[in-house]
Formats: structure tokens, C-alpha cells, sequence
């Protein structure tokens, strides 16, 4: 009787989990594209294109935001870029790792590709600041509607919900993180619901899922064709995110959530504020909040302010985890990383990125004042992003999955058409407000490459005066220094070398410990190193041993901790044997060949203020060594 309950137990339990992961999914990857009824439809007939809001307008648009969804949603990201997972994990950085790794026997190629996705990731920072801004002001703006005179308000009320949002981050978002997926869950519901309401008034509004209502729209308004696609892409903002939020989920639920729940919801939330459109032009200055009854609209509000709150915490938990991609694929700055969950490897703060998107969103929403405003400034971010993942996700097709060219490169074609001419319909904007998205992407790609630069010049500086360690070894064995007790790792970043700190040490304090460590840490371009592969250990002889770690680029690199798999007799990492020596190298610019000055400044200035190995590495603050050294670049 037991075993059966049991047994009844395991069933109820399986069947449960797909719909638990389905919720959740709903909860974190599609806050961002679920709140964008909010401003889609406002900015396109109010936001100075000209659009005309009558029965042709207004069908022509919906066609065209309808067709938007099933292109590049449904198909592009559903079909093809979420099958190009990184062991499971997703985004514009894993997917750069995959590329780089399609493309390893073509050096410009590799080159290009890792162009594409450092820019792709510099972007996406960008649409991390506009996404929360955006949203939360689109949201408070019901308010006035609702109040007569409360509209000096919207701006100081926003900033209050943003500031709160960025002050709880480091708490972490588990507790609250159970409420995300109902709440979003009955966004979905409530958006599905007005949309019916309103279509029920024009059911001719249905017509407009006919392709042929968006070709008239272009051939009656050529001009107005292309440039009208900088405010149908708003329709499309969080795309990205059903791909960077892979990792957490897997493709299933998040393609699953797409069609049951969030697909049908916003088509029938778009389609409702169309037909009000239809029966009313004069809603066009709000036409999500007007399609509400009357008595409803203030739990809208209160309800559209929850969902923007969830879509803003869900692209700014995506930046951390693209910040801890990066710094682990070696593009930027070791930065302490918190974790906020014992269970969820994933839930992480960066306390330098998360004040630093406060800072922009504060600048973005004081500066703009209205969500009308920073549409201007919304689209360029999110189209560039996507081009770059198109371009990706085409190396990996033809180069890693072999798919054979005559079936490929058509849909890789249409991908990129449809891609380049939202993007090419946003170049506009930058010069009407879009520019800080482009100015921060071009900033932290600078900062990204030159990083990445510097720091391999900094280890050919290093390689210049460096002693082989088989030569080393041998004058060890033929003229011996004191040994002493216990283990000494030396981190570095050659594995064929003497690392400086061990000269340094040897020279200054003339011994040696009984067992040396010459340890490198390698990053792979897979997110998780099973165990097994975790380590390779050589021994040379006189005490001398090569270890070299492999972590993937998810993975948490606790060194101590996986020195304990380094099961062999003549090792003993025992903790109170053991000491770590680590170089910590100061970077002088010099007129050598290698960057330009100011980029080595820039690359010195960096250096001293990223995070050292001690804490990255969670070395044991009482057994380490730090020995410096100056290095001209």
C-alpha cells in the first residue's frame, strides 16, 4: 500500500514539474516582451510617424506586429536559436563561445564572429538601463488617466520604484522570485482578457492576421514602410531574453510558455487595442490602459507596475549573469560575485553592475521624463543585439551542425533581411535619443577588447624575461636552496615557465617548499567541466609538480576546493600546509609596441582596480602570499 502511494506520489510529482517550470519560465524570461502592449501601439500612432488611425493604419500595423511575432519569435528564436545551446546554456556571450569554437580553423572568421558577440554583449548592457526605465515609466503613466493632475508625479514615482527595485538586489530574488511566475501568469490572463474585450466591440479587427494588410501598408506608405519598423520592434524588446534565460529552464518550457500562454495573449491584447482604435482614433494617446473599463483601470496600474518591476529584475539579473560569463571568458574584470541562493547556482549580484545600471536608469528616466520620449531611444539596443545573435547563430549552423547550405542559407537569409531592416529603421533614432544606448555599447566595448588585449600583452611581457622551468628545475637538483615544510602553489599563467612570484620568493627568502605547485587555471568555451576533467597533474621530479584546473565558463572557481580531487601521494593540500603565492602585476604605459597610450592607461587603470585572484579564486585570506611586480606594456 505504501509503494503504491508512493509510486502515485513520483506521478503526481512528474506531472507537476513541467507545469511548475512552464510557470516559472512565464515569470522570468517573459516579463520584458509581456509588457511591451503597454507602449507599442501608443508610440506607433502618437509618436510622430504619421500614421494614420483608420481602418487601413490600423490594420496594416497589426498585421505587421502579428507577422513580427511569428517571424522572429516564433520561428527564428523557437526553431533555430534555442537549439543552439552551450550545454544547456544560452545568451549572446555562450552562443559566442559556441561560434568561436565552430570556427576554430578560421582565424579571421573566429576573429570576426567574437567582433560580433563583444558587440552584441555591449548592446545588450544598453538595453539593460532603457528596458527597466521604459517599462516602470509606461506603467506609473496610467496614474494619469486615472487623476486629473497627477502627471508631475509619474517621473518622481517611477524613480521611487526603480531605486527600490535596485536596492533589494542584493537580498537576492528567491523569496520574491516565488511570486514572479503567478503574477506573471495573471498578467498574461489579464492581457488575453482585454484583448477579447475590445475585439468583441470590432471582430473585423481580425483581418488583420492576413500578411497581405502589412504589404498594402508598405506599398501605400513607402516611405513610412521602413521607418514605421523602429516602433513595430518594441513589440519585439525581451526577444533576446527567451535565449539568455535558456540556462535556467531548458528550451521546452520557455517554447512551451510561448505558444499556450504568452504568444495568444499578446496577440489578443494587441488585436483589442486595434479594434478600440478602430472605434475610437482619440485613444490612440493610451490605447492599452483605455481599452480597461473604467473601474478597472487602477488595479491595472497597480498590476502593469508589478509586471514592469518583474521584466526589469529579469534583464538585470540576465546582465549579471552575462557580466559572469564575460569575466570567466576573459573580456572583462574580475568583480566580487555574490551569490544570493545556497540552491541556484545561477542567482548572483555584481555589486559594480548593479549601481551602474542604477546610475543609467536614473539619467535615462530624469532625462527623458515619459516612456513616449524614450521610445526614441528604444530599438537601437535590440535589433544590433539581435542582428549579432543572427550572424552567430549562422557560423554555428553551416560550421558546427553542418546543415547543408541549400537548406540553411535561405532562412539565414530571411533572418538577416528582416533583422537588418529593423535595425536599419532604428539607425534614425540615434541621432533622436538612441544615442546613449549606442555611446554605452561603444564604451564597454572598448573597455571589453581592451581588456582582452591587454591582457595578452601583459603575458608576452611577462614570457619576455621568463625562465624555462625545465632549465630551472635542473639548476635546482645541481645547486639545492633550503626546503622547508608544507606545499606552495604559485599561480600562473604559463604553464611552461617559472612564474615571477616563485624567482621572487626563491631570490628574496632563498627556500623552497617541500612540494611546488605550479598552477594555471583555463577557462573552456562550455559552461560546466564535469570533475573528472577537472584537473591534469605532471609530475617533473626535485618536488616540482604542473597542475592545471579547467573550469567552464559558469562554473565557480574554488580552487582549494578543487585541489581535493588531486588525489596523489607526494601532494598534500592540506589547508594549514598549504600557501598560495600569487603576482600582482603593476602596468606601466610605455611606447612599446603593442596598444595605442591612452588604451594602456586605460587597460593599467583597470588592472589595479579589478578584483585580485585572492578573492576570485577563494584563496584562504591567512595563506597567501602577494609579491609584486612592474610590467611596461
Amino acid at each position: 500500500m505504501g509503494q503504491a502511494s508512493s509510486q502515485a506520489a513520483d506521478t503526481e510529482h512528474s506531472a507537476a514539474k513541467p507545469i511548475g517550470m512552464l510557470v516559472a519560465a512565464v515569470g522570468v524570461v517573459y516579463g520584458d516582451i509581456g509588457t511591451s502592449p503597454l507602449y507599442t501601439l501608443k508610440e506607433v500612432f502618437s509618436g510622430g510617424y504619421g500614421v494614420p488611425v483608420n481602418h487601413d493604419g490600423v490594420l496594416g500595423i497589426l498585421a505587421l506586429i502579428f507577422w513580427s511575432l511569428i517571424w522572429v519569435v516564433s520561428i527564428k528564436y523557437m526553431m533555430f536559436v534555442l537549439r543552439a545551446d552551450n550545454q544547456g546554456e544560452g545568451g549572446i556571450m555562450a552562443l559566442t563561445a559556441l561560434a568561436r569554437r565552430a570556427a576554430a580553423g578560421h582565424k579571421r572568421l573566429r576573429t570576426l564572429l567574437v567582433v560580433c558577440g563583444l558587440i552584441g554583449a555591449a548592446l545588450f548592457y544598453g538595453d539593460s538601463m532603457i528596458t527597466p526605465a521604459i517599462s516602470v515609466l509606461s506603467a506609473i503613466e496610467g496614474l494619469g488617466l486615472a487623476f486629473d493632475g497627477i502627471d508631475h508625479w509619474v517621473v518622481p514615482l517611477s524613480l521611487i520604484v526603480l531605486v527600490a527595485l535596485f536596492l533589494i538586489q542584493r537580498h537576492g530574488t528567491a523569496r520574491i522570485g516565488i511570486l514572479f511566475g503567478p503574477i506573471m501568469v495573471t498578467w498574461f490572463v489579464v492581457l488575453g482578457a482585454l484583448g477579447v474585450y475590445g475585439i468583441l466591440q470590432h471582430p473585423e479587427v481580425l483581418q488583420a492576421m492576413n500578411p497581405a494588410w502589412g504589404v498594402r501598408f508598405f506599398i501605400v506608405h513607402p516611405g513610412m514602410g521602413v521607418a514605421i519598423l523602429g516602433a513595430v520592434v518594441l513589440a519585439l524588446t525581451g526577444a533576446e531574453a527567451l535565449y539568455a534565460d535558456m540556462g535556467h529552464f531548458g528550451r521546452k518550457p520557455i517554447a512551451r510558455a510561448w505558444f499556450i500562454l504568452v504568444l495568444p495573449a499578446l496577440v489578443l491584447n494587441y488585436f483589442g487595442q486595434g479594434a478600440l482604435l478602430l472605434g475610437d482614433p482619440e485613444a490612440a494617446r493610451n490605447p492599452f490602459y483605455l481599452l480597461a473599463p473604467s473601474w478597472a483601470l487602477i488595479p491595472l496600474v497597480g498590476l502593469s507596475t508589478l509586471a514592469t518591476v518583474i521584466a526589469s529584475q529579469a534583464v538585470i539579473s540576465g546582465a549579471f549573469s552575462l557580466t559572469r560569463q564575460a569575466i570567466q571568458l576573459g573580456y572583462i574584470p574580475r568583480m566580487h560575485i555574490q551569490h544570493t541562493s545556497s540552491a541556484e547556482q545561477g542567482q548572483i549580484y555584481i555589486g559594480a553592475v548593479n549601481w551602474a545600471l542604477m546610475v543609467g536608469v536614473i539619467l535615462l528616466v530624469i532625462g527623458f521624463e515619459s516612456s513616449g520620449a524614450l521610445a526614441s531611444a528604444y530599438g537601437v539596443a535590440v535589433t544590433g543585439t539581435m542582428l549579432m545573435t543572427t550572424i552567430l547563430v549562422s557560423a554555428v549552423m553551416l560550421l558546427l551542425w553542418k546543415w547543408p547550405p541549400i537548406l540553411a542559407v535561405p532562412v539565414l537569409l530571411g533572418f538577416l533581411l528582416v533583422d537588418g531592416l529593423y535595425f536599419a529603421a532604428n539607425v534614425p533614432k540615434i541621432v533622436q535619443g538612441g544615442a546613449f544606448p549606442v555611446i554605452a555599447g561603444i564604451a564597454l566595448f572598448v573597455l571589453m577588447t581592451t581588456w582582452k588585449r591587454g591582457k595578452q600583452l601583459l603575458v608576452e611581457r611577462m614570457d619576455e624575461g621568463g625562465l624555462p622551468l625545465p632549465i630551472f628545475i635542473s639548476s635546482i637538483a645541481v645547486q639545492p636552496p633550503h626546503r622547508v615544510q608544507g606545499t606552495a602553489v604559485f599561480l600562473t599563467a604559463r604553464p611552461d615557465a617559472v612564474p615571477h612570484a616563485l624567482l621572487h620568493n626563491l631570490l628574496h627568502n632563498q627556500v623552497l617548499h617541500e612540494q611546488v605547485v605550479l598552477l594555471t587555471v583555463v577557462y573552456e568555451d562550455i559552461p560546466r567541466v564535469p570533475p573528472t576533467r577537472r584537473f591534469e597533474v605532471e609530475s617533473h621530479g626535485e618536488g616540482f609538480f604542473r597542475v592545471i584546473l579547467h573550469f567552464g565558463f559558469v562554473d565557480e572557481p574554488d580552487v582549494p576546493q578543487a585541489l581535493k580531487l588531486c588525489h596523489l601521494d607526494d601532494l598534500d593540500f592540506s589547508p594549514m600546509r598549504t600557501t598560495y603565492f600569487l603576482s600582482r602585476e603593476t602596468v606601466i604605459a610605455s611606447k612599446l609596441e603593442g596598444m595605442a597610450r591612452w588604451r594602456e592607461a586605460l587597460f593599467a587603470f583597470m588592472l589595479k582596480n579589478a578584483n585580485g585572484n585572492l578573492r576570485f579564486f577563494n584563496l584562504p585570506l591567512n595563506r597567501v602570499i602577494e609579491l609584486g611586480t612592474q610590467v611596461e606594456m
